[in-house]
């Protein structure tokens, strides 16, 4: 019995055993198994943070895109290309919905690369971006437009169709099947509040996961963001640039623009032309018809110029009923016949109430009447009121530049002022700014700065660049009195001159805080009669420029200096410099008063009608204070 018993324990050992190492091995395979779900879990994980890693990383350049100004197209570009490369997209493509007299359409805006490959842009025989393709309608895309939500299908045959009927189902199979597309996912743009386009991913996948349609969502709102912000952009670029009433580019874009025109013009030396263009009357309009009907016949010239300018021409409203036109690559005879046919299309308008109008033009050309900006704008201007004195409605051609011009004869007289020592200024500074006129070429800007320096030396409030203002100023009210140029020039040169009197006078007089005895009001009234006799009557050149000085305190009620002259037996350029020179005065400090604003000047001008000044030119003033950026 001993040793059945002895087997029987052995086995039963054996059994023992056996049981458990089957359940090592069952504890084994099942810690494999949990292994083996913790590392597909792990992957998957791993998947899912590197697909959200990628979208944040796509957004944030997205958004950095945004935030740079980019252009919207360039904007929509990075995004349908992010999807397709950062985020496995076989293609990608974002749609504006549009519409025209043949009824709606759709307009590619940005696709990722060549959508579906070269086939299609066989078959259309131009890029995608440039399609203008018809929808037909598909019921779950238009209710997924109508309410805003996402749809995705495996039906890509029908999609492709509803746009491009011509394409056969056998035919869009192949290309489907050769591009391993499975579906596409459908997603609504909104902007403001309404349908914009679509985007539309198409996708190896046949089914989109929940979390890929929320960050489909979440990218549809950057795009809608896109949108907005280029929309405000270019409104914002527009209101910049462009003039409110007339949509036309403004002063600032013009004066900009012919800068950079004239800096090409002397790179390939190629000529280009301004035109001048002035509406005839525009003031009897406005006080026969009321100042909506003047506006009106302002809107009807402007859109003579967008009609007729080319793509490349500018076309800008530089205040009032005032415009200017750039031809680039246009010479003068060119100009003329252009000018001639705008002239005849003006005449050739009817408007309610007001009638035909007409408009006066000036033609001058870059190159060829002057190589300086601002002479040739000149040039422009003085043509264009040639045109008003003989008669209005009718085109005339600026004269070349005169052997001495201006800004010549201005050079010579400080050269001669200040080389001869004509006024108390110290021997360094006028050696200095004596050479640098005498090597200078003819500068506007130079003699500004000139006469700025001049004024500082008596004038410690004097503020840089006032000159220039003045000169501006003064030209421009010239212009409305339609002053011939070479009064203008005159005008010009005696701004520059007429204050130059005060540098003769006792500073103590200049910087006192306390009020004035009526000994130095008799001193300072000198300066006019110092500055017109004892420094610039030995120079010939402005001999016809020293009347102007010598009055320019001339009130028009009789009440100034040194004379005592009134009304109109004061040069007009005299009274222009007296505004002028009150108005700017008056915007600086003074020892025994604070500047005023610009408001507060015009309203004591105003006051000093009929008394400093006539209340023409007292109105003319402040229509240009208002109309022009001075």
């Amino acid at each position: 019995m001993g040793f059945f018993d002895d087997i029987k324990k052995i086995k039963t050992q054996i059994e023992n055993i056996e049981s458990t190492v089957y359940s090592g091995k069952q504890s084994l395979m099942e810690v494999y198994e949990r292994n083996a779900r913790l590392e597909a879990e792990i992957a998957a994980r791993t998947r899912d943070l590197d697909t959200a890693n990628r979208q944040m990383l796509t957004l944030q350049h997205i958004w950095d895109m945004m935030n740079s100004s980019k252009p919207l197209t360039n904007v929509l570009s990075a995004i349908v290309n992010s999807l397709q490369g950062e985020l496995g997209y076989l293609h990608s493509c974002i749609a504006k919905t549009d519409s025209d007299e043949n009824g709606e359409f759709m307009q590619l805006l940005a696709c990722s690369g060549e959508l579906f490959g070269d086939s299609f842009v066989d078959y259309f025989k131009c890029q995608p971006c440039d399609l203008r393709l018809k929808p037909h309608s598909i019921e779950e895309l238009v209710s997924a437009i109508e309410n805003g939500t996402i749809y995705q299908s495996e039906n890509i045959v029908d999609l492709i169709s509803s746009v491009v009927p011509d394409f056969s189902a056998q035919v869009l199979t192949k290309i489907i099947e050769k591009t391993n597309t499975k579906s596409y996912i459908f997603i609504p743009l909104a902007y403001k509040h309404s349908h914009f386009g679509s985007l539309v991913v198409f996708s190896s996948r046949e089914i989109a996961t929940e979390t890929e349609l929320n960050f489909l969502s979440l990218f549809a709102k950057q795009i809608e963001l896109a949108i907005t912000i280029a929309d405000l952009f270019q409104a914002v670029k527009e209101q910049a640039t462009t003039d409110g009433m007339t949509g036309l580019y403004n002063r600032r874009y013009f004066e900009e623009f012919i800068k950079k025109e004239a800096v090409r013009a002397n790179r390939q030396n190629q000529k280009f032309t301004v035109i001048g263009i002035d509406l005839d009357h525009l003031k009897k309009i406005n006080d026969v018809y009321g100042h909506n009907y003047g506006d009106i016949a302002i809107k009807a010239i402007a859109d003579v110029l967008k009609k007729s300018c080319r793509s490349i021409d500018i076309a800008a409203r530089m205040g009032g009923e005032e415009f200017n036109v750039i031809l680039s690559g246009v010479d003068s005879q060119g100009g003329m016949v252009f000018a001639e046919r705008i002239r005849k299309t003006v005449a050739g308008i009817e408007l309610e109430k007001i009638g035909n109008i007409t408009a006066s033009i000036g033609v001058g050309t870059y190159l060829e009447h002057s190589e300086d900006i601002d002479e040739l704008l000149e040039l422009v201007d003085h043509a264009m009121y040639e045109s008003k004195r003989n008669g209005r409605n009718r085109v005339s051609l600026a004269k070349h530049i005169s052997e001495t011009s201006w800004q010549e004869v201005a050079i010579d007289t400080f050269v001669n002022i200040l080389s001869k020592h004509r006024i108390p200024l110290d021997i360094k500074t006028s050696k200095l700014l004596s050479k640098k006129l005498q090597e200078m070429n003819i500068n506007n800007e130079m003699l500004y700065q000139v006469s700025d320096a001049l004024v500082s030396t008596y004038n410690p409030e004097h503020t840089d660049g006032v000159t220039k203002k003045k000169i501006l100023l003064a030209s421009l009210i010239a212009k409305r009195f339609e002053l011939p140029k070479d009064r203008v020039d005159k005008l010009k040169i005696a701004i520059l001159l007429y204050d130059i009197g005060n540098t003769m006078l006792p500073k103590e007089i200049l910087s006192k805080k306390e009020p004035l005895s009526e000994e130095d009001k008799l001193t300072i009234k000198q300066h006019p009669i110092i500055a017109a006799r004892e420094i610039l009557e030995p120079i010939s050149a402005v001999v016809d420029i020293i009347p102007i000085i010598e009055k320019h305190h001339e009130n028009w009620n009789g009440s100034g200096y040194p004379n005592n002259l009134e009304g109109e037996n004061i040069p007009l350029e005299s009274q222009i410099i007296l505004i002028v020179d009150c108005y700017f005065a008056l915007l600086e400090n003074r020892p025994y008063r604070k500047a005023l604003s610009k408001e507060e000047a015009i309203k004591v001008i105003l006051e000093d009608s009929n008394s400093k000044w006539s209340a023409k030119l007292a109105n003319e003033f402040v229509s240009v204070i208002n109309d022009e950026e001075v």
